[in-house]
């Protein structure tokens, strides 16, 4: 089980295939962990390590995991932008590609507005953002069990911890939007992007819709594109083919 530790921070990662880097992070929101690939609408580390040096990890503090490290409350978004940069830069890896299943969505994006340079594209599948409809439905998720269950194991925490860290993810700044970053940086944002619209709950279609909308190198897949089989794997092909299209030319020898 490789380890990457930084300070308090303790990060568990799994890497398969070869080729140009692709940090590939799977959905369940706040629990969001290696162990949930199979139950993924499909596992990217199986379908993209033929193409690519898939990464993935457990994030910080999920149920199930082997993450660790302080619930940051005051920035968040950025504390999982540090662990999966600083997870990079123990791989000595610069720079890379991105996907990010549910949560994974904003996570995107932060990585974008924190680190440009180093994220040559990413893809959203399935994006968490605000519905208007259940415009609680991450914070409840949080407050259901992501919270009760991390309690449960750290008794340093408490409950008041815990709900001042779900503010600050979903209740400010884009409570409206996609939660981590703001429309403003959206529409300034050059990172090439592919956007897997999903309608849930807490996989919002308005928010998906609205950034492709507003990202000027956003591109979106149909939707939708996970119910038939066929669809899904030309989907799937997209994917593979978007990124191949962003990777960086050979460096000549």
């Amino acid at each position: 089980m490789p380890i990457y530790t930084k300070g308090d921070v303790r990060i568990h990662y799994e890497e398969a295939g070869s080729g140009f880097p692709l940090l590939v992070t799977p959905g369940g929101g706040l629990d969001s962990t290696i162990s949930k690939w199979p139950g993924q609408v499909f596992d990217a580390m199986e379908e993209f390590k033929n193409d690519f040096r898939c990464i993935t990890m457990d994030q910080r503090n999920a149920n199930g995991g082997e993450s660790s490290g302080p619930v940051q409350v005051d920035d968040p978004w950025g504390a999982f932008a540090d662990d999966q940069l600083g997870l990079m830069d123990h791989l000595g890896i610069g720079e890379f590609f991105f996907m990010g299943y549910c949560i994974g969505g904003p996570f995107a994006l932060k990585l974008m507005e924190r680190a440009p340079e180093r994220i040559l594209a990413g893809v959203l599948c399935q994006p968490v953002g605000s519905n208007p409809k259940f415009p609680d439905s991450m914070y409840n998720s949080g407050t259901d069990s992501w919270a009760p269950a991390l309690l449960a194991q750290r008794t340093e925490l408490t409950m008041e911890t815990c709900l001042s860290y779900l503010n600050n993810l979903y209740r400010v700044d884009s409570a409206d939007f996609v939660y981590s970053v703001s429309r403003d940086f959206v529409r300034s944002c050059q990172t090439p992007m592919l956007v897997m619209p999903d309608n849930t709950p807490s996989h919002s279609y308005e928010a998906a819709i609205e950034v492709i909308e507003l990202a000027p190198k956003a591109e979106s897949t149909v939707y939708p594109w996970k119910e038939q089989e066929d669809v899904k794997a030309k989907t799937i092909n997209q994917v593979r083919d978007f990124l191949k299209a962003h990777q960086p030319a050979k460096t000549a020898s």
